[in-house]
């Protein structure tokens, strides 16, 4: 039933843009309209029809993930099944997903198309059809992050109790992704950031062997995965007695985010809840030391829509899942972020995350 209402809505979205079928090889994309997971194939979603295309390694699960979906098995390259493949699309106009394949790509499947494909069938590009379904979660998907942003909660608290001065920023990555796998996480969705001293200046720092001393910073950003679903938690302590600076930066980062997300309300576009963080942080003298967007729509993928930041007409509504993640980045001192999940609900956001933040 989950899988056909998602159909029935891509349809409707496919009929508005009078296109006829979607090609669809974004993987996220795939496992959110077939339930599919494997790593190779593609979907042709028709008025009528939904194939799943893929080799023989993942006939059989197919079979057992997408029971309601016909199975068109892929052999040799492209150019081999491609247009047998579309053959059946009942219109004139394919679309295909024109942010997930490459310029090479679309030059074949143009070229396939153009020597033994259907002759009536053009291609189409659509951007973000499917990812705006998948911007507002059901009851089942938002279970599934707050299940995942509970383990990135609980591999926190862990580290908080056993971190000490001496261990290196690739020591403590490891301890909280071991801890996350072996409390029920799937892969973990992005790389651990564990960045300490001078090195939380760096947004997406990576873990070096720099060891941690006790009076600075030290940032872990963290996410576990459930059902395939993503969380995605940012904390910084200070081992030992913090200085005046980073008490500063800190209570600067966390009004903000506090009233981010006591006043983000729905129907505000991400630019106007940007701003409600953004407003704090500049009135206290850093405007120029946050760079990065407030926050972005977290689910099958960590980085999805919607995108809360400049610029950003996505509009918020009951359903989403996002980030609250305002930071401060001092170049040769270091950074402060913090970052919770939030579900907008009934107007306004409940937080998924429950890591102590003070």
């Amino acid at each position: 039933m989950k899988i056909a209402n998602r159909l029935q809505r891509l349809r409707q979205k496919l009929a508005e843009r009078e296109v006829d079928a979607i090609f669809i090889s974004q993987p996220e994309n795939r496992r959110y309209l077939s339930g599919f997971d494997g790593s190779a194939g593609y979907l042709l979603v028709t008025e009528k029809d939904a194939v799943i295309a893929t080799d023989s390694r993942y006939l059989e699960q197919v079979k057992r993930q997408s029971p309601d979906y016909k199975i068109f098995q892929i052999k040799g390259g492209m150019e081999n099944w491609f247009p047998a493949l579309t053959t059946g699309t009942g219109g004139q106009k394919l679309g295909f997903e024109a942010q997930s394949i490459s310029l090479a790509m679309y030059r074949q499947m143009n070229d396939i198309m153009k020597k033994s494909g259907p002759a009536h069938v053009r291609l189409i590009p659509l951007e973000g059809l499917v990812e705006s379904l998948r911007a507002v979660k059901d009851a089942e998907e938002i279970e599934a992050i707050a299940g995942a942003a509970a383990i990135s909660d609980g591999a926190f608290q862990n580290i908080e109790e056993n971190i000490r001065a001496g261990m290196s920023e690739k020591d403590i990555a490891w301890e909280l992704e071991k801890y996350m796998r072996e409390h029920g996480s799937q892969s973990v969705p992005f790389d651990i950031i564990v960045a300490a001293g001078p090195n939380t200046a760096l947004p997406h720092a990576r873990p070096s062997e720099r060891v941690i001393q006790e009076g600075e910073p030290v940032l872990m950003d963290i996410g576990a995965r459930v059902d395939g679903y993503a969380s995605d938690l940012t904390r910084t302590i200070c081992l030992g007695k913090p200085g005046d600076d980073f008490k500063k930066v800190y209570d600067t980062v966390l009004g903000a985010q506090l009233a981010a997300i006591e006043l983000i309300k729905e129907g505000m576009t991400g630019e106007q809840a940007d701003n409600l963080a953004r407003t704090v942080i500049a009135e206290a003298g850093y405007a120029e030391a946050f760079g990065h967007a407030l926050g972005h729509g977290v689910g099958l993928a960590a980085h999805e829509s919607p995108r809360l930041g400049s610029g950003s007409d996505d509009e918020l509504v009951s359903g989403m899942v996002f980030s609250i993640e305002p930071g401060i980045y001092l170049a040769g001192w270091g950074g402060v972020r913090i970052e919770d999940l939030a579900v907008m609900e009934n107007g306004k956001l409940r937080v998924l995350s429950k890591a102590r933040k003070v």
